[in-house]
């Protein structure tokens, strides 16, 4: 058996030259890779811990909004009072990965890179409308993030090239998000369904803007416009709930597997869908 390399980079250039090497994959948490490396799905030459490089690990609040480093974990974001108040989807989102011990580890940017449709935190990260900082061989450029993950397993990253943050733009005045998933267990098991909700009102309370975004009912997390935009001019009425379902169900493509079939899965996610809206819209009125 061949020797795995190591090596945990301190800048992001250092980085960036070492996963240019034939083989090489990212550790950012190590959550999903070591379990992959058990499992014997992967085998990489050369491991690049980015866990090393300080402007990925740390959380700041900027003139745009918040930036969050990729390899922020779960528990030093959650205990983050500021992000916390302005993004409470996001947070609910990304500690219900794992256990407490995982929530030390695992990171945004793992979450999102490992490309599983069921990531809990890859919707909140798509309703809130957040983007991510890619450095690569090219420089960095800045993507959003409903644009990264294309199927299970596969992202539009290119050889080299590594998320570096993500930003959060500063929210409107009566803007709220919530996260909500079912999982047959009630704790550390695999969403059947995630759905994420991001609602701004205006001071009459009427919605003016609103992202929706799917999770395990579909190849990659699924934005679903139809549904954001059947809240848009009403109050998040009963009526726009409904159309609000309907469209999140009209979406839905997913698979019959031993967690829930497509029928299930379908009904599922308009209700779920309905539940987060109500959840921020609760939290917009109290922004």
């Amino acid at each position: 058996m061949e020797a795995i390399e190591y090596t945990r980079p301190s800048t992001i250039d250092d980085a960036v030259r070492s996963l240019t090497a034939a083989g090489a994959r990212v550790l950012a948490g190590g959550t999903d890779l070591l379990v992959q490396l058990r499992g014997g799905y992967t085998r990489p030459a050369l491991i690049v811990d980015i866990k090393g490089i300080a402007e990925l690990c740390r959380v700041e609040q900027t003139a745009r909004g918040f930036r969050v480093g990729a390899a922020v974990a779960g528990a030093e974001l959650g205990a983050h009072q500021s992000f916390a108040q302005r993004w409470p989807g996001v947070v609910e989102a990304f500690q219900l990965i794992g256990s407490t011990q995982i929530q030390g580890r695992a990171s945004l940017g793992g979450n999102l890179c490992n490309a599983s449709p069921a990531a809990d935190s890859v919707p909140a990260l798509i309703a809130a409308g957040a983007h991510c900082t890619i450095a690569g061989p090219g420089g960095q450029r800045e993507a959003a993030v409903e644009d990264i993950c294309t199927a299970p397993g596969k992202t539009t990253l290119a050889v080299g090239e590594f998320i570096v943050d993500f930003l959060f733009p500063t929210p409107p005045a009566h803007t709220g998000d919530a996260y909500l998933r079912f999982i047959p267990r009630s704790e550390m098991d695999i969403a059947v369904v995630g759905a994420s909700v991001c609602l701004t009102l205006d001071s009459a309370g009427v919605c003016t803007a609103a992202r929706v975004c799917l999770g395990a009912v579909a190849p990659r997390a699924l934005l679903v416009p139809a549904a954001g935009a059947a809240l848009v001019g009403t109050r998040v009425d009963d009526a726009a709930l409904a159309q609000l379902a309907a469209a999140a169900s009209a979406a839905c493509s997913p698979i019959d597997d031993k967690r829930g079939t497509i029928e299930y899965r379908t009904k599922v996610a308009g209700v779920l869908a309905r539940r987060a809206a109500v959840a921020a819209l609760a939290r917009a009125r109290g922004n």
